[in-house]
């Protein structure tokens, strides 16, 4: 089956809500390696690196199952809203830290946001699709999220290049905030 983009059109507004929730979370999250990056700022050793990415997914894959599960139980929008918060304290956090250990504490924060939010907006994804067009959504979905991904990753990096790591977790937080409002608006219509 190939995709028809009239097809698109059917996929409704709810879907795209998601999709441009998606969207904005995404531009407010730029790459891990900015994670890395940080921590080799406050004296972590290359050889260590690795180390960010495995203490991120450890919280995340510890979070991850446990808060699906309580999405089930409790309103979507409001585990949502606490991922975005979560994003915005781990994005404040890493741009004020001063040491690996206070990295560090962002990096796991940014695990628990992703624990919040990743699979969740993938349920979403799944509700809000119409079953006949659920793999062309969620593919839809990757690609406008692959999208905003790239544009937040250069954003992150020419004001890591300019400005500093400050200015760059500083400003994922405003967009995180930013994103946040937006959310809350279009999940109440």
């Amino acid at each position: 089956m190939s995709l028809k983009f009239g097809d698109l059109r059917t996929l409704g507004a709810a879907y795209w809500i998601v999709v441009a929730i998606g969207a904005a979370l995404t531009l407010a999250r730029f790459s891990e390696a900015f994670l890395i990056l940080r921590a080799q700022s406050t004296g972590l050793s290359l050889a260590l690196a690795p180390l960010v990415l495995v203490v991120m997914n450890i919280v995340y894959s510890l979070s991850a199952y446990p808060l699906g599960a309580l999405s089930d139980q409790i309103d979507r929008k409001l585990i949502l809203a606490l991922g975005f918060a979560t994003l915005i304290v781990s994005d404040i956090v890493l741009a004020v830290a001063s040491n690996v250990l206070g990295v560090m504490a962002g990096v796991a924060l940014w695990g628990l946001h992703m624990g919040m939010t990743q699979g969740l907006l993938a349920a979403l994804v799944a509700d809000e699709a119409p079953i006949d067009l659920r793999a062309t959504s969620f593919g839809v979905f990757n690609f406008v999220s692959g999208i905003a991904l790239l544009l937040a990753s250069l954003i992150a990096g020419a004001l890591w290049e300019t400005v500093g790591p400050y200015a760059t977790f500083m400003a994922g937080a405003a967009f995180t905030a930013v994103g946040l409002v937006g959310t809350a608006v279009a999940l109440r219509r």
